[in-house]
């Protein structure tokens, strides 16, 4: 018994063959179901009746195509790859490959020889990751998982908002939750500030790499190796760990979901309709909530730690930035300069550095070695950055800002005149580190 492989289409030539044979099918009309000429027609019929389904096979299967990279060339962009490239996908490495060395060739080709050589791990052969369970920790306080998560809070009766929430990993406590506008350095600023004055210090802070928690660009404009929050956490001896994946801090993620169905409702009974009506209802739905969800610590020893007195949480929860002091005493910070008082301390700083503080509740002070300095404010600068970032998370409070800031302007003017900078930083709702 022989076995014919054939294509798609050498078999539907087959089927029309034999009702043309058979005397079914006229010529015309299996010339014009093959796509072909009455004479290629009779070609594959006469072939049809001398030899088979046989003859309807291509000639050319299991042979090289004429148009394929000879050796030499393949091994020749293997190698450059494999040099240079080797952490690349087949798509980034082919446009290189052109547009660097000169060596054009398909994606999907490359693809089949990276994959081939070992290069290359198609998805479905890749081995999945494992994320396998962990313990709980021991004591309340010894590790506070903490997350944003934006959600339509309100359902269609407010604006979509961000609730911070802060977990405990030990017994799955809510420690501390709050609706904020944004996923934002001084929105932890203040929670932070709140969770601390409520229940101490804890050891450590849990969270996903967000630019408020961790530097993930060795460019950043502030330089160094911390965030603003960060370096907050750092002043008062509070440690921060960053999780690989959404399963590493699990805790936080499954209260989500629960807050999701269980929050939104509450809200919606509770006829709250906006951050601050959302915010008041919140320490009674954690009372609840802890009350049926929370578990037993194994430890019943408290790792909270007291605020100590030298603990200044206005300072550690201020954005800090250093400027360098010009030779006529000024500063420039978030578009705004500001000229120092002429005195004893201040006519030694020309060249020196400087640091501007930035408090959440609107004051700036200008500090040198600890000491606020004199100043008053020269002019605002209006013009708006069109290129300013925004993260993804941040995007929703950027845009409502961008319509508030329009809808001042009058109406003539709103299509040809930028709207003037409004007396909020531009990193509330941009970079946040």
């Amino acid at each position: 018994m022989t076995v014919i492989t054939m294509s798609r289409k050498e078999l539907s030539r087959l089927q029309i063959l034999i009702g043309l044979a058979d005397g079914r099918t006229r010529v015309d009309d299996a010339a014009a179901l093959m796509g072909m000429g009455r004479r290629q027609v009779y070609r594959l019929l006469d072939a049809f009746r001398a030899h088979g389904a046989d003859a309807l096979v291509s000639k050319r299967r299991g042979k090289p195509s004429n148009r394929a990279h000879g050796a030499v060339f393949r091994r020749t962009c293997l190698a450059i790859v494999r040099e240079r490239y080797e952490d690349f996908g087949p798509t980034l490495a082919a446009e290189k490959l052109a547009e660097v060395h000169g060596l054009p060739v398909g994606v999907e080709t490359l693809r089949q020889w990276m994959i081939e050589d070992g290069i290359w791990v198609r998805r479905r052969d890749r081995v999945a990751r494992v994320h396998q369970p962990r313990h709980r920790r021991d004591c309340l306080g010894e590790l506070v998982q903490v997350d944003g998560c934006e959600h339509w809070w309100f359902e269609d009766r407010g604006p979509q908002c961000t609730l911070l929430v802060f977990v405990d990993d030990a017994t799955s406590r809510l420690m501390h939750l709050s609706f904020v506008a944004s996923e934002s350095a001084f929105s932890y600023f203040q929670a932070t500030r709140t969770y601390l004055e409520d229940h101490g210090k804890p050891i450590a802070l849990y969270s996903d790499k967000h630019s408020v928690f961790r530097i993930n660009r060795t460019d950043a404009a502030n330089g160094g190796d911390m965030t603003q929050f960060g370096r907050a956490l750092h002043e008062l001896n509070i440690d921060i760990l960053c999780a690989n994946a959404p399963q590493a801090k699990g805790r936080v993620e499954r209260a989500h979901k629960t807050l999701q169905d269980r929050l939104v409702k509450e809200l919606r009974l509770a006829g709250a309709n906006d951050i601050d009506a959302g915010n008041a209802l919140l320490p009674s739905f954690m009372a609840d909530y802890n009350r049926r969800f929370a578990k037993p610590a194994r430890n019943d020893k408290d790792l909270h730690r007291p605020l100590a007195p030298q603990d200044d949480l206005d300072s550690s929860f201020a954005w800090r930035v250093e400027r360098t002091v010009t030779n006529s005493l000024t500063v420039q910070y978030d578009r705004v300069m500001f000229i120092l008082q002429p005195n004893d301390i201040t006519r030694a700083l020309p060249r020196k550095k400087v640091t501007i503080y930035d408090f959440p509740d609107g004051r700036i002070e200008v500090r040198h070695q600890g000491l606020a300095l004199p100043y008053r404010t020269f002019d605002r600068i209006t013009r708006v950055d069109q290129g300013a970032i925004v993260e993804n998370k941040r995007l929703s409070e950027a845009l409502e800002m961008c319509r508030a800031m329009q809808a001042e302007l009058p109406p003539k003017l709103r299509s040809r005149k930028a709207p003037a900078r409004t007396s909020q930083p531009e990193h509330r709702f941009g970079v946040a580190s």
